[in-house]
């Protein structure tokens, strides 16, 4: 008898400590702060997609990752709406903070990567097309075909950043941290200006060696037969040109309102019919 109260008893405090321990999980759980990204949703069609955004007077800022390193400003008024994005995201690299629940401050685990650049996006593009005379709307298009602006995604090749380095390519180029987004950005504009030039400025073969290699577009003389680098050489293409279309647009209709502003407000002209009386009437007597 007494052993099977023994037995009881022991049973009811595993039972508690087991009640006790799937309470605190999902406490836990629940604290663990949501993270789904969005996607800004411009005037011209393109999308951006962010972690999170901050207004800042006219402007709005856009954070590109989760680290807060990298981040593109744009003005509030060019952007209609926001989306939740659907698409996975690609894993973290180990170099990455991220934050434990329940963890003090000191027992986070410390980040060993060296301080990323803290520019925004669109200096850091801008700042290497000007570098390698390349239009800073390209640059834009291939690094959203690449990591749709991603500055930590990490392809099933393991190209890395924002304009997906290969290792080999990014030692090659002197890019030492591929997870920097200037750093990145610099290695790919570089090389992308070191294609045009290979192929004559032919963007086409250009964008296709920079998805398939040099040595494939050399081998089928041209766009290689792979579907993945038909669609990606036909997406940057499309969006590269539906931007210029977008600028095209903008600048005749700025052109036309400082068209209508010069001459002036219009003065209302007599009629022929009163102007003809005052003819006829002749001068006062």
């Amino acid at each position: 008898m007494i052993g099977k109260l023994q037995s009881a008893r022991k049973a009811g405090t595993l039972a508690v400590i087991v009640s006790c321990f799937s309470c605190a999980l999902a406490v836990g759980l629940l604290c663990y702060p949501a993270h789904a990204a969005e996607l800004a949703i411009l005037r011209n069609g393109f999308s951006i997609r962010h972690e999170h955004r901050l207004a800042i007077g006219t402007m709005t800022r856009l954070y590109l990752g989760a680290d807060d390193s990298s981040f593109t400003d744009v003005p509030t008024a060019e952007i209609t709406g926001y989306e939740k994005d659907l698409f996975t995201v690609s894993p973290a690299p180990a170099d990455l903070k991220v934050p434990i629940p329940g963890a003090t401050e000191s027992a986070k685990p410390r980040s060993l990567a060296p301080a990323k650049s803290t520019k925004a996006l669109n200096e850091v593009v801008n700042s290497a097309s000007a570098t390698y005379h390349l239009d800073p709307d390209l640059v834009n298009s291939v690094i959203h075909a690449e990591s749709g602006f991603k500055s930590h995604a990490i392809s099933p090749k393991g190209a890395r950043g924002l304009m997906q380095l290969m290792p080999g390519t990014a030692n090659r180029l002197g890019v030492n941290d591929a997870f920097d987004p200037e750093a990145n950005v610099d290695g790919g504009s570089r090389y992308l200006r070191e294609l045009l030039e290979r192929y004559n400025f032919d963007l086409v073969k250009a964008l296709a060696a920079y998805n398939a290699g040099p040595q494939r577009v050399e081998q089928y003389r041209g766009v290689p037969p792979f579907r993945e680098t038909r669609a990606y050489v036909a997406r940057i293409v499309h969006e590269y040109n539906m931007k210029k279309v977008a600028q095209e647009k903008e600048a005749r209709r700025k052109q036309a309102v400082a068209k209508a502003a010069s001459k002036g407000p219009s003065r209302p002209a007599r009629s022929a019919k009163s102007a003809a009386a005052v003819v006829a009437a002749g001068p006062p007597h």
